[in-house]
């Protein structure tokens, strides 16, 4: 193995790019499929879970997307001890086999109204293997690329492995745009399957890549010389001296690291798109440029990691969030749909009903139907991404919508059959869309209101947090844990971060919005997790 000194000039011998591409390769693809999955969030919702009204369907859409991150930590239990006792070469393959199949038969399940409730069973059952196969591959990314890096040089080489995620949401972003521009109006239909049927080739290619790589230098000496673990998960959790290192680097690492990356890469995608209504095209674009342009970052700030520390870049970036996020998202209303913002000023959205009358409106199994006046007005506005305020109405008060001095009733549809509830709800839909209207709140927004380069100043500012708090962090959680238990002990709290604090957020953070009517509500998770971090 090519040997460097510490603070010498970064350059990559042969065999350190083949190991690197080899390693990272893999590692794009599964998240081009995780941000396939996100980008097509309204796509999914309508195919999968068209049961259920349209709040409900899609907080129930990302929370399908969310139940593979559910599992990311048994995937880490399960794989890394696997890695850590068999090798890391065995273990990409199964991973990779296992992530790539499941993406292909997404686009290939029938929708609900071909086939039912089994349809998003399938979906659900599918994104578990993907979320299994994904906690076991980035650990293993990174374990196999720190072992081959030269002294001082972990920070530099396994900030490559970060670039590969953000090529993956680029990559995906640029094949959902491919596909919309060549399908046209059959992309809604049928078209958003093709991304996921082309992941095929993609598997084919990372499967050949994979076969080609030796195992690691450092778990062949250490398999040589006798000194491998033979239980792997009880000496990474079962030993307080490394259960406490794992805690740690679960509340003082990952969790904060996770909700910036999310925030800043995902939670922008859906604000831009389902809360400011900007041309989804556009915002794919949008974001595309943000990352193109701060993606070099991920190896800037790995190589200065080497020199001043992974701790203080990572702690930088996420207190940043903490203080920037809701300017930054507030900048974006303003540059991105100001009409919503104006009409938010001059003629702002009050829900004057009983509380004890509105639900949270999640229904995890679609067989409650929200016929409550409140819940009526609060799903309206939700889909129309209208903010609005809440003001309590006595009891037995039927609720009402009052934008600026107009006045909307809603109505009580708890008593009507199918077709007059229909008919009451598209009237209502008919009278708060008008008013709304009158009122300046934009169905869409305006492209000629649209201040591009502004919007790409301010999402690429959030890119370079990801930058920030991801660069290091591979590095920062190999150096933590001895060879012999890496695999294992870094991979469970960086999926508990990710898979769990990070996974959560698109939902937890849309269901705080629709509760609440706060459109920049849901970054208090963001700000709240970074803070404790």
């Amino acid at each position: 193995m090519a040997t460097s000194k510490p603070g010498s000039v970064n350059m990559l011998s042969t065999s350190h790019k083949r190991v690197i591409i080899a390693s990272s390769v893999g590692t794009m693809f599964e998240w081009y499929d995780f941000y396939l999955y996100g980008s097509l969030a309204g796509n999914i919702a309508a195919q999968f879970f068209s049961a259920l009204n349209p709040t409900s369907g899609l907080i129930m859409a990302l929370l399908a997307f969310a139940a593979g991150f559910f599992v990311r930590p048994f995937g880490a239990l399960v794989f890394g001890r696997l890695g850590d006792m068999v090798g890391r070469k065995f273990t990409f393959l199964v991973t990779i086999v296992i992530m790539g199949s499941s993406t292909f038969l997404v686009g290939l399940i029938p929708s609900y109204a071909t086939i039912g409730i089994a349809a998003p069973i399938i979906l659900i059952v599918l994104r578990l293997l993907q979320g299994l196969a994904l906690g076991g591959e980035y650990g293993g990314a990174a374990t196999y690329v720190a072992e081959h890096a030269p002294p001082g040089k972990r920070g530099f080489y396994t900030s490559f492995i970060q670039i590969t995620a953000t090529f993956g949401l680029f990559l995906s972003l640029l094949v959902i745009l491919a596909c919309r521009k060549l399908l046209g109006e059959s992309f809604d239909t049928w078209g958003w399957r093709v991304p996921f049927l082309i992941s095929a080739v993609l598997l084919a290619i990372s499967v050949y890549i994979r076969l080609q790589l030796n195992e690691s230098p450092l778990f062949q000496q250490m398999k040589a010389e006798g000194r491998g673990s033979k239980s792997p998960i009880s000496e990474s959790f079962g030993r307080w001296g490394n259960l406490r290192i794992v805690i740690l680097a679960l509340i003082g690492a990952t969790a904060g690291q996770a909700v910036v990356w999310y925030g800043g890469q995902f939670y922008s995608l859906f604000f831009l798109g389902q809360t400011l209504k900007i041309d989804p095209v556009m915002t794919n674009l949008l974001i595309a440029g943000a990352l193109l342009i701060a993606t070099p970052f991920f190896v800037v700030f790995g190589a200065l990691s080497d020199r001043i520390g992974r701790k203080p870049i990572i702690m930088l970036g996420c207190l940043l969030a903490a203080l920037t996020y809701f300017p930054i998202f507030k900048g974006l209303t303003h540059y991105g749909n100001p009409a919503v913002e104006h009409a938010a000023q001059a003629n702002p959205v009050v829900v004057v009903a009983d509380p004890a009358t509105c639900a949270f409106q999640f229904d995890p199994v679609g067989k409650k139907v929200f016929k409550d006046s409140c819940d009526i007005a609060k799903s309206a506005l939700t889909k129309a991404g209208v903010p609005y305020s809440n003001q309590p109405a006595a009891v037995g008060t039927v609720a009402s919508v009052k934008i600026g001095a107009t006045t909307v009733n809603s109505f009580e549809g708890g008593a009507l059959d199918a077709d007059a509830f229909k008919a009451q709800a598209a009237a209502f839909s008919k009278e708060l869309s008008a008013a709304l209207n009158s009122a300046g709140y934009p169905a869409k927004a305006d492209p000629a209101q649209v201040n591009w380069p502004m919007l790409l100043l301010l999402l690429t500012i959030l890119v370079i947090y990801v930058t920030m708090v991801y660069g290091p962090i591979a590095a920062w959680l190999v150096e933590l844990f001895p060879t012999r238990i890496r695999y294992t002990s870094m991979s469970l709290p960086y999926h508990i971060g990710n898979g769990w604090f990070g996974g959560f957020l698109p939902s937890i953070s849309f269901a705080l919005v629709a509760w609440t009517g706060d459109i920049y509500y849901g970054l208090w998770y963001t700000v709240i997790v970074a803070s404790m971090t």
